[in-house]
Formats: structure tokens, C-alpha cells, sequence
């Protein structure tokens, strides 16, 4: 068979796809697999499985990211080009975002074993431990890149324990913390990365377009601001004698939706916890915290948002008789992804006899936005139906599935021999 006849089995990808959609569903239909949770670690222990039933060599790290290596070379420790995702999810979130990518990978690395191909390169089908945050925000694909940072910073001690009993008890660590900095690789033993995944917005389905390629990932930044005033009976305090911390708090979120976009084109910011104290109905706040975000595909713009942000919070904090405290909690700088591997996808198009996919800007992070400064990185998108994510009603057709996968199978084939 020629290579450019070479197509995954649809029907094998559908069965592991239903497999692991099963593990930790929901009543809603959709899943929740809280990384380092029972469910994560059944999820593990499946891709496991399907690695060593598809013949590949099983590896795993001291950060817990788990890989089948496809040998083309001397040693499965040769430089390998990986392909890959995430099985974790978040809370009820969709069935399809990261394990689309994990099972596609999967499924590519088997059917160019069949064929028999010899490519210059191991490839490696990769799961990254906890690419939604539920402890740290892309802790596999910051650990194998070396850009892991301080684990114990911005933890109390109740959740840094609670975080050091989980990685024991799954056995990514036996010692202490410091184990799973050894997790990084050198460079020179990474050809590249490519990642298959959900849009999760609804720039495809609305245009009606099957594949995109992406150009680049969004950076963000997240605040942790402190709002405080004085507490007083709700009845009994003048106007003119509050401090409401709630009130100023309330006054720069709504400022920020409003001016953020206005002033910053493709500029986003979103506000998803607020925490108000002491949160009883007839007293006044005295203190309210908001952890909020900023996200811009420009780092130096995003840097302005960020001033603009902190300004805001501090005019809404004086306004109402407030001290502000601010803490910036996490930054994600913003991802270029490899001009080469986004002609490879545009080769494996053309050999698919689709057009030339368009090029987007991810808003939602990735494992590729960590993988991008490591080694030639890209991503193909498909559509998300109505541009749902996080949520059971998550759902992209199964006929774009596998032609994301075929798409990713052709741009794998193509980087390795260009590798």
C-alpha cells in the first residue's frame, strides 16, 4: 500500500474512544476524571493496557505522563517524535477534549506499524498527568519541558500535603517533590510534538470548516485580588459610613468586562471565583477576594492588560474606601507553533484531498503551548458542535474524529521523515 493511501481504522478508534468515555461518566453524559483521581488512575491503567496490546514499548516518567513508543531506531530511548494529549478532564466536563488526541495518537502510531513503515525517528503516543489544573496547570508537559517552577509556591499546607498524598498514592513519587524534576528531557532527544483536539469554541462549526491549523496559542494571566473594607450591620450603617468590600469588588468586575475587549482587540477577561466575607445576608462584606483572568495572543499587549487590569482594581478599591491586594498566581506566555509543522498539516491535507486549512489562534490553553519553546510543535483543530467544551453536551461528529486523525496521521508521517 501506497503511504498515501494509509488510513487509521475508524472503527478501532471508536471502540477505544467508547472505552474511556465509559471510565468515570457521568449521568449527563460526560466525565469527570479529576487528575490523580481513582478515575485518572483507571484511565491510566487502560492506556497502559492498549500500549502494551499494541505491541509498543510502555514508559512512564517520575511526573507520571504515560507513552508507547513505536522503535524505528536503534533504542526506544533514541529521540522520538511525539504525538499526544491529555486524559484527565475537568468536573462533568465533555467527553471528546484531550482524549480525541491521546486516542487519535494512539491509533495513528498502530496503523503505521501495520504498514510496516521506517521512519528516521521513534514515535511516541503520549497522556500528560493533569493538563486542567486540578493541582498544577500542565504539570506533565512542564515537567518533561523543564519549565516545572516552584510546585509548593502559591499552596497552603493543607493542599500541598493533600497534593503530595496523591502523587504517593499513585505512585508517581516515593520521596519528595523535587523527584518529579526529573522528569525533564533534553531538547535533543524531542523531534517535535503534534497534538490532535476539539476547537471548543465555534469559529469551525459556524463556518463549516472540518481541519484548521493552529497558529498560536493565547497567553494568560491570573490574579488573585484582595478587596478589604469594614463589616457593620447591614440595617443599622449609613451609606455614607460603608465599606463594602463587595460593592468595589462588584464595580471593577463589571468595568472589566466592559473595557478589557473595548480597549484590546482580542483581549479576554473572565472572572471565576469570587469568595465574599463573612458571607452573611445582613452584615457587610468586609472582605471579598476575585480570582480572575487575562488572555491575549500578543505578550507585550498582554503585559498592558495586565497594568490596565491592576488600574481598574485599584480606582473601583479607592472609589468605595478599600485596600487592595494583589497577587499575580499564574502566567501561561503565549505559544507560536512551528512553521514547519504547520506545513506538514498542510501537506497532510492536500494529500487527504481537503483544502488548505486555515490557520487559528487557540484562546483555550494547551499541552502545546508548553511543548512550543521545547521543540517544533503543532496542533489541528476540529470542530466543537455549537462550540461547546467543558460541558456533558460537549460533541464534535465522529466522521470529523476521524478525519482530524487520518489528518494527524499524514502530518505525523510527514514531520517524522522531515525530522
Amino acid at each position: 500500500m501506497s503511504i498515501l493511501d494509509l488510513r487509521i481504522d475508524p472503527d478501532r478508534l471508536r471502540a477505544d474512544f467508547e472505552d474511556i468515555a465509559s471510565i468515570g461518566a457521568t449521568g449527563e453524559g460526560g466525565v469527570t476524571r479529576l487528575a490523580l483521581s481513582n478515575e485518572d488512575l483507571a484511565a491510566r491503567a487502560w492506556f497502559a493496557n492498549r500500549i502494551e496490546d499494541a505491541g509498543l514499548v510502555l514508559r512512564d516518567d517520575p511526573i507520571g505522563n504515560i507513552s508507547g513508543i513505536l522503535p524505528m531506531t536503534a533504542s526506544p530511548t533514541d529521540r522520538s517524535l511525539l504525538v499526544g494529549s491529555h486524559l484527565d478532564s475537568a468536573i462533568n466536563a465533555g467527553r471528546f477534549d484531550g482524549a480525541v488526541g491521546v486516542c487519535a495518537g494512539l491509533e495513528c502510531l498502530r496503523t503505521i506499524q501495520e504498514a510496516g513503515l521506517r521512519l528516521p525517528v521513534n514515535l511516541e503516543v503520549i497522556n500528560f498527568t493533569d493538563q486542567e489544573g486540578a493541582w498544577q496547570s500542565m504539570l506533565g508537559s512542564r515537567g518533561l519541558t523543564g519549565r516545572l517552577g516552584d510546585l509548593t509556591a502559591n499552596r497552603d499546607t493543607e493542599t500541598l500535603s493533600a497534593f503530595r498524598a496523591a502523587l504517593h498514592r499513585t505512585g508517581i513519587i516515593v520521596g519528595d517533590l523535587h523527584e518529579m524534576y526529573q522528569a525533564t528531557r533534553p531538547p535533543e532527544q524531542v523531534a517535535g510534538y503534534l497534538e490532535l483536539h476539539v476547537e471548543q469554541g465555534a469559529r469551525m462549526y459556524r463556518s463549516g470548516q472540518r481541519v484548521a491549523a493552529v497558529s498560536g496559542i493565547v497567553g494568560r494571566t491570573t490574579y488573585l485580588l484582595t478587596f478589604d473594607g469594614v463589616a457593620g450591620h447591614s440595617g443599622t450603617t449609613a451609606l455614607d459610613m460603608r465599606r463594602d468590600a463587595l460593592r468595589g469588588a462588584s464595580a471593577f468586575i463589571t468595568e472589566a468586562h466592559d473595557t478589557i475587549a473595548q480597549r484590546f482587540e482580542g483581549g479576554i477577561f473572565n472572572c471565576g471565583k469570587v469568595n465574599v466575607q463573612p458571607g452573611k445576608f445582613n452584615t457587610i462584606p468586609s472582605r471579598v477576594t476575585v480570582l480572575c483572568e487575562v488572555r491575549h495572543p500578543d505578550e507585550t499587549v498582554l503585559e498592558h492588560m495586565e497594568a490596565h487590569l491592576l488600574g481598574m482594581a485599584g480606582n473601583a478599591a479607592a472609589r468605595f474606601g478599600l485596600t487592595l491586594t494583589d497577587r499575580r498566581v499564574q502566567h501561561m506566555p503565549a505559544a507560536s507553533m512551528s512553521g514547519a509543522m504547520v506545513g506538514h498539516i498542510e501537506t497532510a491535507c492536500a494529500r487527504l484531498h481537503l483544502p488548505r486549512p486555515p490557520h487559528l489562534l487557540s484562546y483555550a490553553g494547551h499541552d502545546a503551548q508548553m511543548l512550543a519553546p521545547f521543540a517544533p510543535t503543532g496542533m489541528i483543530f476540529i470542530p466543537s458542535i455549537d462550540g461547546i467544551s467543558h460541558n456533558p453536551a460537549e460533541r464534535t461528529d465522529w466522521e470529523d474524529v476521524v478525519l482530524g486523525a487520518n489528518v494527524l496521521l499524514h502530518a505525523l508521517i510527514e514531520a517524522a521523515q522531515n525530522a
